[in-house]
């Protein structure tokens, strides 16, 4: 293959390489290199490619692909010469990835919930795909999904493939891989020390999302259903609902201007944060139409109306908290644009369970354990599960796991998140306790007693063990243990301890209309 065949699309900074010369394979390892390969320089945490340099020239390399110009050689430079050697195989095997089709699911919050909600319905199908679900969404783990689908020759195995894909690793994704279908759950505020404002996630997102995508957006926000206008889109949204408020009662709203003339929006329905149906008074800029919409929601049969081109259907819910519904939602929307009709969507959403490192639920003599995922420094995730704290009936204490040790052993100190989070609603007569643990028990104890919490409420220990150990099991109708995403075998040994408690405790005689708490976020 010639050479400027080969790195079409590699940005190129100089070099002294002849572009029409040919190339008979593609190397990064100097010691296996064959004479007319193209050498990629590519530097790891042990070494760097630069100083094989030589070597793969005296091999017989054609060209070097690199950062740094060498002294001697054919060479061109590029910024990335990782990212480079991605873009230069997938031309080397013809673009394999163009023979499958690939659904992405992306989003701030909601992604693996969604993501694995979509497989599993495939699943049922019998639809046959590779996908991430066992791995990370980011570039490593998506790559090597795709290495464990291809031949040796790079061809892929399954002509299906479901993905899940971390909205900030979109810029070493989406040149590479160009989904037909792209869900995008929403744009919030995440961990602020790595997406910093929802708009550079937002710009990072318009940038790299492939023009010939069609787009999946949530219409009930105005982030997400700005993405990429010129792509084919489709929304989703729930309808204005007997139970809503008009305003909801979240600390930061990062949605007050008119994405059009900038005036002020007015908001004819705010369910969370940014989450619901605006206006502007200006220029009458209003939130898109949807083309799947929620029209009525069974709180007791846990099931939602969804209206779409053929008519209303009814689906399950994990259940009926506000994310959940929107969960579920999206990934209807998402299979219905994939091709499934609606009635089998439905029947395989009926065997869905919750994953259970997000939520498990535990009865024991007449009482709940509820271990509920939170996502510390991820403000909207965590005011959320407060919110479904809040939502449970009974009487309840909770267990704050939000400031892992991991963390704060490598990470920086910033708990601005927590005076974004609404911890406020933790602050209820129905709340007996709240225990806080972990190294930054100080940080968040002071947040809980800013948000109002009563002193004599609140427990805080460095220690979990002890914690837990504090922590009142005997009154509460439902203990809930909060945690973070590096928390969760954490919260299982958590959870191994208070159900000790709880063994030896009398029966709990249940209360009429009373039943354990059953939200996820």
């Amino acid at each position: 293959m010639k050479l400027r065949d080969l790195l079409a699309g590699v940005p190129l900074t100089g070099g002294n390489a002849d572009l029409n010369m040919e190339i008979n394979s593609i190397s990064y390892d100097s010691r296996t290199l064959e004479p007319g390969a193209l050498f990629v320089t590519l530097s790891g945490s042990k070494t760097d490619g630069h100083r094989y340099v030589a070597q793969a020239l005296e091999k017989g390399a054609a060209a070097i692909l690199c950062r740094e110009p060498p002294r001697t050689g054919s060479w061109l430079s590029t910024p990335d010469p990782r990212a480079a050697l991605a873009r230069v195989s997938a031309a080397w095997f013809g673009y394999p990835g163009e023979e499958m089709t690939l659904i992405g699911v992306t989003g701030t919050n909601g992604k693996t919930t969604v993501s694995n909600m979509v497989e599993d319905v495939l699943t049922q199908c019998g639809y046959e795909f590779t996908c991430n679900r066992s791995g990370s969404n980011v570039a490593t783990g998506v790559a090597s999904s795709l290495i464990a689908n291809s031949t040796l020759f790079g061809k892929p195995k399954k002509d299906l493939a479901v993905f899940e894909l971390d909205e900030r690793s979109a810029p070493r994704i989406l040149p590479f891989i160009k989904p037909d279908l792209l869900l995008c759950t929403n744009i919030f505020r995440d961990s602020y020390k790595r997406n910093a404002h929802v708009e550079f996630i937002l710009d990072i997102l318009n940038t790299y999302i492939p023009d010939s995508t069609k787009l999946v957006l949530n219409a009930d926000d105005l982030l997400c259903s700005s993405l990429k206008p010129s792509n084919r889109r489709v929304f989703f949204s729930i309808d204005p609902l007997p139970n809503d408020v008009e305003e909801a009662p979240t600390l930061v709203q990062d949605v007050r201007a008119c994405p059009h003339c900038g005036a002020t929006l007015e908001w004819d329905l705010r369910r969370y944060h940014h989450i619901g149906r605006a206006h502007c008074p200006q220029c009458g800029f209003t939130s898109p139409e949807a083309r799947y919409h929620v029209s009525a929601i069974d709180e007791n049969a846990r099931r939602m109306t969804v209206e779409g081109p053929d008519g209303p259907r009814q689906f399950a819910l994990p259940n009926t908290s506000p994310i959940n519904v929107y969960n579920a939602l999206s990934a209807v929307a998402l299979l219905a644009e994939f091709g499934l009709a609606k009635d089998r969507i439905a029947q395989c959403m009926d065997q869905l369970t919750i994953v259970e490192s997000r939520f498990s639920k535990v009865e024991l003599k007449g009482r709940g354990l509820v271990l509920h995922l939170a996502k510390g420094q991820n403000p909207i995730a965590c005011s959320q599960a407060c919110a479904n704290v809040q939502q449970a009936p009974g009487k309840k204490t909770v267990l704050l796991l939000l400031d892992d040790a991991h963390d704060a052993a490598h990470s920086v100190e910033n708990t601005a998140w927590l005076y974004d989070t609404d911890f406020e609603f933790l602050n209820q007569p129905d709340i007996l306790q709240v225990a806080v643990a972990g190294p930054r028990h100080w940080d968040v104890a002071v947040r809980l007693l800013m948000a109002g919490l009563p002193q004599e409420k609140l427990i805080h220990w460095e220690d979990p063990h002890q914690a837990a150990a504090a922590l009142e099991v005997e009154a509460p109708d439902t203990v809930f243990v909060l945690y973070d995403l590096y928390s969760v075998d954490l919260a299982k040994e958590v959870k191994g301890k208070l159900l000790q408690r709880m063994a030896l405790l009398p029966p709990k005689e249940p209360q009429p209309g009373k039943e354990a708490a059953d939200h996820e976020n």
